[in-house]
């Protein structure tokens, strides 16, 4: 039986030393304990070892660690500055309407007050809209229930950002 190399972008970063896999890690996720959690598990054979080791430092995550990794996330219209990623992930916000905006800045700000964080979505491929309706949605869960749904909004943002670190040629 013949087992497929890694991925060149999985074979970089098994190869990272310690403190730039570190760093590569916290881009994707700003959990210490999420990216330290990889780290230790490393090296990775294929990118499914990878998403796995990913899907249980998720799933291991305290209530201080998730606030962590929700602290590393602006604000749904508000891409950080100069960060290409969240610039991408946020793109069906760029084309809204001022009115959009505007309302999902009041959103933003009543999900914060009444979370005590971010509005957290897989924003990637969703218009503007949708992300809207979700935070509207979203709003009047319980905070066990909507700490859930971050948790999984979370995992679908780190695999999404993990695969583009595999996936790089160069």
């Amino acid at each position: 039986m013949t087992s497929t190399p890694p991925p060149p972008g999985l074979t970089r970063f098994n190869a990272l030393d310690e403190r730039a896999a570190l760093r590569v890690l916290h881009e994707a996720c700003a959990s210490t304990a999420w990216a330290r959690h990889l780290l230790a598990h490393r090296p990775y054979a294929g990118p499914d070892d990878l998403y796995a080791a990913a899907d249980t430092a998720l799933a291991a995550l305290t209530a201080a660690d998730l606030a962590e990794a929700m602290a590393g996330h602006p604000p749904i219209g508000r891409p950080k500055p100069g960060d290409p990623a969240s610039a991408r992930e946020q793109r069906g916000m760029a084309g809204a309407s001022e009115q959009l905006k505007a309302e999902m800045l009041e959103l933003n700000l009543a999900y914060q007050e009444r979370f005590g964080h971010v509005f957290l979505i897989c924003a990637t491929g969703l218009t503007g809209e949708r992300m809207r309706d979700a935070v509207q949605e979203r709003i009047g869960n319980p905070p066990e229930k909507e700490r859930e749904i971050v948790r999984t909004e979370l995992g679908k943002i780190n695999r999404i950002r993990l695969a583009r670190i595999v996936e790089e040629d160069a």
